[in-house]
């Protein structure tokens, strides 16, 4: 139990008079000191978990303990042990970025001697602007100050609702590098995002949800095993009249001097695909690959 963060049980969730369900006695855990992705498509329930966690929605059912402490009964410790980044901006344009962190300590009742306000606007780079009006900053840097807002009280848990969006690509490589820098520093990230690449590149385990449930929860490695495709391009020097009889029915597509193949990791290696070429004497010029990334596999998940 210690090393679980996040413990959940039959969460189910309800709205409305028909009660249409946004979560279906889902069963989740996630473990201390990992990056965690919860992905799924618009409306899969990812939102309604999230604010049930951090106490903006109530559940109607189900149990759910966070850092070991039950949800219903002593949910103000749960939200003091939690930071939230929510997708939609939500400062105040008339405040400066030191004057909304310090609010936000206020609120979490942070001593002045325990203040990091400043320290946390350096580390996101925005020192500088730090006393200009809120509505003078760019979009990438309100964004990245509902990050430093989510952190005034050192968090054990931080949930990061699709934080990128709408963000340049110079920004994103800064807000996922200051991510893993927490995560070494022990804290706990669970992270929603439509960007898979995102996923794949930052999360240690990933949980997909589709219509409410837990479709797929597994490490990063073992989800992207779930395909074993892989494609293979090769160019030739020479115009290549016929190929190798072992590798012909991986051959999806033949050129004068290129041939493309798609195959099965479990059936046949790059290794032997090549060695079947250099044996007839073909003169290789160039080798391109594709293996399944996290976008195949999410799609496929889906659609099963």
């Amino acid at each position: 139990m210690k090393n679980k963060i996040i413990d959940v049980k039959g969460l189910t969730k309800k709205y409305g008079n028909k009660g249409s369900l946004a979560l279906d006695n889902i069963d989740l855990k996630i473990e201390r000191g990992k990056i965690f992705g919860l992905l799924g498509p618009n409306g899969a329930g990812k939102s309604s978990f999230i604010n049930i966690l951090s106490g903006l929605s109530n559940k109607t059912s189900g149990k759910v303990l966070v850092c070991g402490i039950d949800l219903d009964k002593d949910p103000k410790t749960i939200r003091g042990n939690i930071g939230v980044v929510p997708q939609e901006i939500n400062i105040d344009p008339f405040f400066t970025p030191l004057e909304i962190m310090n609010i936000q300590s206020g609120m979490y009742g942070v001593k002045k001697k325990q203040n990091k306000n400043l320290e946390i606007l350096k580390n996101l780079d925005l020192h500088e602007k730090s006393n200009a009006y809120s509505r003078s900053l760019s979009g990438g840097m309100k964004r990245r100050l509902m990050v430093a807002k989510a952190l005034v009280h050192s968090p054990t848990l931080l949930i990061l609702d699709e934080p990128t969006a709408g963000v340049d690509v110079e920004l994103r490589t800064k807000l996922w590098n200051y991510i893993r820098l927490l995560n070494k520093e022990g804290v706990t990230i669970i992270l929603t995002t439509h960007y898979l690449k995102e996923a794949e590149i930052l999360c240690d385990e990933i949980a997909v949800i589709n219509n409410g449930k837990v479709i797929a929860c597994d490490t990063k490695n073992n989800l992207l095993k779930l395909l074993d495709d892989k494609e293979l391009i090769i160019e030739f020097s020479d115009k290549v009249n016929s190929v190798p009889q072992k590798i012909k029915k991986f051959i999806i597509s033949k050129e004068e001097k290129k041939v493309v193949l798609k195959f099965k990791k479990s059936q046949i290696s790059t290794a032997e695909v090549i060695k079947a070429f250099v044996g007839k004497k073909f003169k290789l010029k160039e080798i391109t690959t594709k293996e399944s990334d996290l976008e195949d596999i999410f799609i496929k998940l889906l659609k099963e």
